[in-house]
């Protein structure tokens, strides 16, 4: 399950027990599967910025991961932490993906204020 897949790799952040070969696992995984239709945003943030915290580099994950959020369409399911984590683990992992970068911005500027 998406919410069983970002608890397992944040946990492994959070305790400082990161685990490469778990990661590798766990971004295999999510890269063999079909869509990822089944993640929440907050899956999706928390699992990126878990791999970029830890400095477990899997490019392939963050473009799967890319590709789906801009194939939604756009992003009112991201709440501000959501988006923010995002952005932050992109740049933190040095994985330019400048599309979802720029659906962010426009998702971001189209907001009648930063708290929504």
């Amino acid at each position: 399950k998406p919410q069983e897949l970002s608890n397992t790799v944040w946990a492994f952040v959070k305790a400082e027990e990161s685990d490469t070969r778990l990661f590798k696992m766990m971004a295999d995984h999510i890269i063999a599967l079909d869509n990822l239709h089944s993640f929440k945003p907050q899956d999706l943030s928390n699992i990126v910025w878990a791999f970029a915290t830890a400095g477990e580099s899997n490019p392939e994950l963050f473009k799967k991961v890319a590709d789906h959020i801009i194939a939604l369409g756009n992003l009112r399911e991201f709440d501000p932490q959501a988006l923010s984590n995002t952005a932050w683990a992109y740049a933190t992992a040095e994985e330019s993906h400048s599309t979802l970068f720029k659906t962010m911005a426009k998702h971001i500027l189209a907001l009648d204020n930063l708290h929504s």
